[in-house]
């Protein structure tokens, strides 16, 4: 199979799906590896490891011309230009609360497979974990520069992998801190611990769906002046109705009295240690699309099925699909038939 792994366009981002030593896996399995020049760069990883590794190292444009392509995040707008209808893409999509993009990726023809959908058997996120658990860790220690000191007062919205990192974060800080997951963050419980905290971390995960807004403005309006409030789960609308996405350059703002941090890629702030977290997870998912073809290992995994928001143009989440406006179309199994 032609494999793409074009350079990522998303500002700030210089993470690759995948390393040299996992597209040198790919090239021994038979695969036509095609990787943009100075995708890895960023990094390290120059076009020089990648030759080695086997893989070609071709203009922008020629890392797209392939049928699998396997990249981090989610598509930005310039990158629309270079999909083609039948085409499948591995990353990150985030497609809940961006209905544009829904309809952008479902017009050209193409198959989402999402790395935060994939599912285990034992209903884990396999691909999603390592960047959650990195992300958590990052909003402490965002949060100690921007509020100047170690936060004294923290709760976590979420128990997930970066719910738990961020705890573990804020403890060895000395922090004491407040964990509301489903089922605890009533909105009593999340007003009380609010009301005390200098940080909330926002660390809430629903697969497909927009994230349920824990803090409202009146709030947030309430919250200590000069509190924080870091937003893991901005790139599916944030937990605070005051969240819209930040980027690295540009990590924060104030609103309601209250500091934001909402950067959409954190992990990316440590891109070598992250890309190597991505690569390592996802590869032996690439190499079951890469072999069986993509309609076989959807058919054949079924956690590879769980991540199809897109299938040939057609969305196959029924909350995404109503989102963007289009029609809901199940995925079964006469349509990945070879």
């Amino acid at each position: 199979m032609r494999i793409g792994i074009p350079r990522e366009t998303k500002p700030g981002e210089l993470r690759i799906a995948l390393i040299p030593e996992h597209v040198a896996v790919l090239a021994r399995d038979g695969h036509d590896v095609r990787v943009a020049s100075g995708a890895g760069g960023g990094i390290g990883h120059v076009d020089a490891s990648f030759l080695d590794a086997g893989a070609q190292v071709v203009v922008a444009r020629e890392a797209w011309d392939a049928e699998l392509i396997v990249k981090v995040k989610e598509i930005q707008g310039e990158d629309l230009a270079n999909l083609a209808a039948g085409q499948a893409l591995f990353c990150y999509h985030h497609l809940p609360g961006e209905p544009r993009r829904t309809r952008d990726l479902a017009a050209k023809g193409v198959t989402a497979i999402a790395f935060e959908m994939v599912r285990d058997a034992g209903g884990g996120f396999p691909l999603l974990a390592p960047m959650s658990a990195i992300a958590g860790r990052m909003a402490i220690e965002a949060a100690t520069r921007h509020l100047g000191h170690a936060p004294r007062e923290v709760l976590v919205l979420g128990a997930g992998h970066a719910g738990r990192a961020a705890e573990r974060a804020a403890l060895e800080c000395g922090a004491r801190v407040t964990v509301l997951r489903r089922g605890t963050a009533t909105p009593e419980a999340v007003e009380r611990a609010a009301l005390a905290a200098d940080l909330v971390v926002g660390a809430v995960f629903v697969p497909g769906a927009p994230t349920p807004k824990l803090l409202p403005r009146a709030l947030v309006a309430r919250m200590r002046p000069g509190a924080m409030i870091a937003d893991i789960s901005i790139d599916a609308g944030g937990v605070a109705e005051t969240s819209r996405p930040t980027t690295h350059a540009h990590p924060t703002y104030v609103e309601e009295g209250v500091i934001h941090y909402c950067v959409a890629n954190i992990p990316a702030a440590e891109p070598a240690l992250a890309a190597e977290a991505i690569s390592a997870a996802a590869l032996p998912f690439a190499r079951e699309l890469a072999a069986k073809g993509i309609a076989r290992a959807l058919r054949e995994n079924a956690a590879l099925r769980a991540g199809v928001l897109i299938w040939k143009g057609r969305v196959n989440h029924e909350g995404i699909a109503k989102e963007a406006g289009l029609a809901y179309t199940a995925l079964t199994d006469r349509d990945l038939e070879d």
